[in-house]
């Protein structure tokens, strides 16, 4: 899309920044609150009517009302789901509006490589506990990937997307029917080679398989599955050809159930949770590898200083020990030389004297 900072879309919200590709922040001027819009684009066959130079606002307002009902329905109230404000038509771009506390998507991190293991079981912790409240409110997300996870300032992930996942599935099935080859081609168009968008089956157990991909992507830095094209992605996922999940490490065992061809192999989004909660439970506490390996190489069979000791102060006096045991005085190298010279001084004296008293 044109435009840049000060834009106002929708008499609402107004940017924020220099959009992205079909991607900018804005902040909604009713409310105050900085949001994140998508955008999904209409073919012209959607936004005109029986005359193409006619828009065709009906199909626009059809899409916003089923997006608006799934974000109507979400528990917005959970700590881990960002909440759904609404969507919007506007010239040939259907917008979804989502809020956007300060953060980094999950996408942005994993640029700079993969997490470590315990780390993305936190993550995944907080993004199976989002997955359980939607599915208990009846909804499926469908679009669980790493740009959809918002990884907030203290650390918790918090999992968005869901507006614009409804978007793209309500459009690819306008557009291509239920089902089909049609449906197919143009879900493949709005979502592209992205694993966690091609799960064997939909609903609940859909989303628990991506977040299984999920997972593994957070941990080694890439899909289990080929994502050079939609058709060898999707044939790899039929067939089952994927990176084995042991190299996860100690979140192997947990992906290998997540990604499972039979959803009903698979843990719930509950069950999930719990499973990730004994795992990080008995997880080491999390230190720089290096300062342990020096500690443990460095680290005495005894203490180098009696513990009853305590550390002076910068600039503080020290009383000074020598070997003989503590509090016997040491002398100084500076007064070594002239005490042996006036110790030897002194011995002779004392002879000459001997001498002279035994000679009579």
């Amino acid at each position: 899309m044109r435009g840049g900072p000060g834009q106002l879309l929708a008499g609402r919200y107004r940017l924020t920044d220099r959009p992205e590709l079909l991607r900018a922040s804005a902040v909604d001027e009713r409310t105050g609150e900085s949001v994140l819009l998508r955008a999904v684009e209409l073919p012209a066959l959607l936004t005109a009517g029986q005359d193409p130079d006619e828009p065709n606002p009906g199909h626009g307002d059809r899409l916003v009302r089923r997006v608006a009902a799934v974000g109507a329905a979400a528990p917005s109230w959970h700590p881990r789901l960002l909440r759904g404000v609404g969507a919007f038509v506007e010239g040939e771009l259907l917008w979804t509006v989502e809020e956007r506390p300060a953060g980094r998507t999950l996408a942005e991190l994993l640029t700079a490589g993969p997490l470590p293991p315990y780390r993305a079981a936190e993550l995944a912790a907080d993004l199976a506990g989002a997955l359980r409240a939607l599915h208990e409110a009846g909804l499926a997300h469908g679009n669980v990937t790493a740009d959809a996870v918002l990884v907030c300032e203290d650390g918790a992930a918090m999992l968005g997307g869901l507006l614009d996942g409804v978007a793209q599935e309500a459009l690819a099935e306008d557009l291509g029917g239920p089902g089909g080859r049609r449906r197919y081609e143009v879900r493949a168009t709005l979502v592209g080679p992205v694993a966690e968008r091609w799960p064997l089956d939909g609903g609940p157990a859909g989303d628990c398989w991506a977040l299984g991909v999920l997972l593994q992507r957070m941990v080694t830095g890439r899909s289990p599955f080929p994502e050079l094209g939609v058709p060898e992605l999707v044939t790899a996922v039929r067939d089952g050809r994927r990176e084995p999940s042991v190299v996860c490490g100690p979140v192997a065992p947990t992906v290998e159930r997540l990604v499972q061809p039979d959803p009903t192999l698979r843990p719930t989004a509950g069950e999930l949770r719990e499973e990730l909660a004994a795992l990080l439970a008995g997880a080491p506490e999390p230190v720089d590898g290096e300062r342990v390996a020096r500690e443990v190489e460095l680290k005495p069979d005894a203490p180098l200083v009696p513990l009853r000791r305590r550390r002076a102060r910068p600039g503080a006096a020290v009383p000074e020990t020598g070997t003989g045991g503590a509090g016997s005085p040491r002398i100084p190298p500076a007064l070594l030389g002239p005490l042996l010279v006036g110790g030897v001084f002194l011995l002779l004296v004392l002879g000459v004297v001997a001498v002279v008293l035994f000679a009579g």
